[in-house]
C-alpha cells in the first residue's frame, strides 16, 4: 500500500519533519493516495507551530518516478476517464501539490536520494532547496510518453535553471546526473549517498534556528518578486519589515547578538 511516512526530528525548541514517500512497488510513483497523504502531512507541518522545516524524500532507491506507468496503461486512478474527466483529475489531483507547496511558509527541502523522474523531478522543483546524493538523477521525461508537465513543471523549472536549460530538459526528456544537476543549478548541494540525510538535517537545523516569522515572510517576498515590479516589491517589503521590526523575534535577535549567544526565537 502506498503511503507517506512521517518521522519527527525533535530539537530543544522546534521540530523538523521528515516525510518519506513509500510506494516502492511503483518506484514511489505519485498515485492519488500518495498525493492526498503528502498534501495532508505537508499541511499538518504548516499548521504545527513547533515545525520549523520539512524534508521530503523517497523510500528505497528512488526519490519518485512521477506518474505510475502501469496506471497510465490501464487508465486507472488519476488516469481514468475521457478528456474532460482527465482534466479534472489533474486539477483536483496532482495539481494540489504545486498549489500547496507554492503557498507553504514552512521551508521544505527535497532530499533527492535517487532518480527523480517526470512529476518526481517536478516535485523536487516545488521545494525551496534540493540536496542530492550521488545516486540522484533528474529527467523531465513527459515528451517520451507523449505528455507535457501537467503538474506545473513548466512554471517551476525555468525559474530555477533558466528558460534555455528548462527547454532542453523538457524537449529532450534526457536524464541528468546529480553532478550535471549541480552544475546547472538544479540542486544546491551534492553529497555522497551516505551523507545525504545528515546533510539535509544539518541544513534544516540551520534554517530552523532563525526566526520562523522572518523566514516565512522572506519566502513570501521571494515568491512575490517573480511576478511583481520593483515598486510592488518594495511596498510589500516595507510592510513585512514593519511587522518584523516590531516583533519579539527582532528584539531577541538583537539581544542574542549583543550577548553573544544563540537566539531562542518564538514559534509561529
Amino acid at each position: 500500500m502506498s503511503k507517506v511516512v512521517l518521522e519527527k526530528l525533535i530539537e530543544s525548541n522546534f521540530i523538523i519533519r521528515l516525510l518519506t514517500i513509500d510506494n516502492t512497488q511503483s518506484a514511489n510513483a505519485l498515485s492519488l493516495d500518495v498525493i492526498s497523504n503528502l498534501e495532508r502531512e505537508i499541511l499538518e507541518g504548516e499548521k504545527d507551530p513547533n515545525t520549523r522545516c520539512i524534508i521530503l524524500t523517497g523510500a528505497g532507491k528512488f526519490f519518485s518516478a512521477g506518474g505510475d506507468i502501469k496506471l497510465m496503461k490501464s487508465k486507472d486512478d488519476m488516469f481514468s476517464g475521457e478528456a474532460n474527466e482527465l482534466r479534472k483529475n489533474y486539477r483536483f489531483g496532482i495539481q494540489r501539490l504545486p498549489k500547496v507547496l507554492n503557498e507553504l511558509e514552512t521551508p521544505i527541502i527535497a532530499m533527492v536520494n535517487g532518480p527523480a523522474v517526470g512529476a518526481g523531478c517536478d516535485l523536487s522543483t516545488m521545494c525551496d532547496l534540493r540536496i542530492s546524493g550521488e545516486s540522484g538523477k533528474f529527467s523531465v521525461s513527459f515528451s517520451k510518453l507523449g505528455l507535457i508537465p501537467g503538474d506545473g513543471g513548466t512554471f517551476f523549472l525555468p525559474r530555477i535553471v533558466g528558460l534555455p536549460k528548462a527547454t532542453e530538459m523538457i524537449l529532450t526528456g534526457r536524464m541528468y546526473s546529480s553532478l550535471e544537476a549541480l552544475e546547472m543549478g538544479l540542486v544546491h548541494e551534492r553529497v555522497t549517498d551516505a551523507e545525504l540525510k545528515e546533510r539535509c538535517v544539518e541544513v534544516a537545523r540551520e534554517i530552523s534556528l532563525n526566526s520562523p516569522m522572518a523566514v516565512a515572510m522572506a519566502k513570501r517576498a521571494l515568491r512575490n518578486s517573480l511576478t511583481s515590479d520593483l515598486s510592488q516589491q518594495l511596498d510589500l517589503l516595507s510592510a513585512y519589515q514593519g511587522i518584523c521590526q516590531s516583533s519579539n523575534d527582532h528584539i531577541e535577535g538583537l539581544n542574542s547578538l549583543l550577548e553573544k549567544r544563540t537566539p531562542k526565537f518564538l514559534n509561529k
